[in-house]
């Protein structure tokens, strides 16, 4: 694939997200949620039994990010994270 990456950091609630989304809509580029790749990750930690008494194994994390599929797909502007298709 070719093309540039852009990645905008700031502190919490400065817009960073309205920005993006606009440059990647102006480019058409797809808006990727770094936070909701992050939450998509917990949740497969969480499905699999990865995290107990509010601790994260995270060897056996590791040993099962192979099973990690994150896809995200943009529709109208809005992004969506798919965590194993669903």
């Amino acid at each position: 694939m070719s093309g540039i990456t852009i990645a905008i950091d700031g502190f919490s609630a400065c817009g960073k997200s309205t920005l993006a989304k606009q440059v990647a809509k102006h480019y058409g580029y797809i808006f990727i949620d770094s936070g909701a790749m992050y939450r998509a990750v917990t949740l497969f930690a969480l499905q699999n039994g990865l995290i107990e008494n509010g601790e994260l194994n995270s060897s056996r994390l590791i040993d099962k990010l192979k099973d990690v599929k994150l896809r995200f797909e943009d529709k109208e502007g809005y992004s969506r994270i798919f965590l194993n298709e669903v």
